[in-house]
């Protein structure tokens, strides 16, 4: 039986598939054009409602002309509210080099530009979570949750020893994408918990677990087996870093630091490197994840160990200043006056069942 030529050439596939990259990759450039011009726009629109403001004594009123007849003469386009044109001009006062939004400005969207003049008033940190949000691709959503959870302060903040335990190039960059406390509120918990428990949660919210630790972390596995002359021995979370070309292990702990922890994390490092490492890995990195620690604990512990190892400590909760804790009542006294309250309804709503003693005979 004669063989059957195909209609199609045979590099038909890999045609097709460079000019789906190549047409998705112009669609990429082309929005990010027009995204830098139409911020461009806008701060240029900011910057001329300020210098009229400061030379001529605009006021609120003529702000709200401008944007009905912006909106009257442009109908299609959206963003000339008079909420977005006092946007335009805190873009402007925040940013007054032009050059600022050719440079970082305009690689990201208006409305999170937006959100940073909400959220974050001193400059330098406005541009970290620009620099961030570029780097990382965060939504609008994500750039907001950084925010908040004060990523800024937290950021490359762990106690380690990455200096003198990794090459230069990959001990800095360790050590900027640790935190030195992680924001775990999303688990929900209000009182101290075991370790196990704690370990649950998180496999149970992997998804914003590894939004807070960071653009790069690959899941491995819970509890993950390593044997040593027929003994086991189980890593809390292990972890591969996709930049730093590494696995990370993480002990999780519900207690203060203690030395001991640095031991049990150094072991296993020293395992995962013998028996998971391969030879185009960079070293395994430990980190240790407690409710809290101290300074000088944890560099005396760290000191002469010879694997890669950072210390942070996380919350399940938002924290309250100390002083408004005293003021706050326990979880008996909500208890009991929750009691009481309901107790009074049910008498208010059926008289005949109220206390005899509260009868007035008169």
């Amino acid at each position: 039986m004669p063989k059957q030529t195909s209609l199609f050439p045979d590099d038909y596939d890999d045609f097709f598939r460079s000019l789906k990259e190549r047409i998705r990759s112009t669609q990429v450039k082309a929005a990010l054009a027009v995204n830098r011009e139409l911020v461009l726009l806008y701060w240029q629109i900011g910057r001329e409602i300020l210098q009229r403001q400061q030379n001529e004594g605009w006021g609120a009123k003529v702000i709200e002309r401008l944007a009905r007849d912006l909106r009257l003469e442009f109908p299609e386009i959206t963003g000339f509210s008079r909420t977005n044109l006092l946007y335009m001009r805190a873009f402007a006062e925040a940013y007054p080099d032009e050059q600022f939004v050719h440079q970082l400005g305009g690689q990201i969207p208006w409305k999170h530009n937006c959100a940073l003049i909400d959220k974050v008033k001193d400059p330098a940190q406005r541009i970290w979570y620009i620099q961030k949000t570029i780097e990382n691709s965060w939504s609008r959503n994500v750039l907001i949750h950084q925010i908040e959870g004060d990523l800024y302060s937290r950021q490359g903040g762990a106690l380690t020893n990455f200096q003198e335990t990794l090459p230069a190039p990959q001990s800095d960059l360790a050590q900027s994408l640790l935190k030195s406390e992680y924001n775990l509120e999303f688990l929900g918990f209000r009182e101290r918990i075991l370790e196990r428990d704690l370990e649950r949660a998180l496999l149970g919210h992997m998804q914003k677990f590894l939004l807070e630790l960071g653009v790069g972390f690959a899941f491995v596995g819970s509890q993950y087996r390593l044997e040593v002359e027929g003994d086991e021995f189980f890593v809390d979370l292990l972890f591969y870093h996709l930049a730093l070309s590494c696995f990370v292990a993480i002990e999780l702990k519900t207690t203060d630091f203690k030395p001991e922890y640095s031991g049990q994390i150094n072991f296993y490092v020293n395992v995962i490197d013998d028996k998971l490492r391969r030879p185009t890995d960079n070293p395994t990195i430990g980190i240790i994840l407690c409710r809290s620690k101290k300074k000088s604990i944890v560099e005396y512990a760290l000191r002469g160990m010879n694997q890669p190892i950072g210390v942070s400590t996380y919350r399940t909760t938002a924290g309250l200043p100390e002083e408004f804790k005293a003021q706050l009542p326990s979880i008996e006294d909500l208890q009991h006056e929750i009691a009481s309250v309901v107790e009074e309804l049910d008498r208010d709503a059926d008289p005949e069942q109220a206390d005899d003693s509260s009868f007035d005979p008169s």
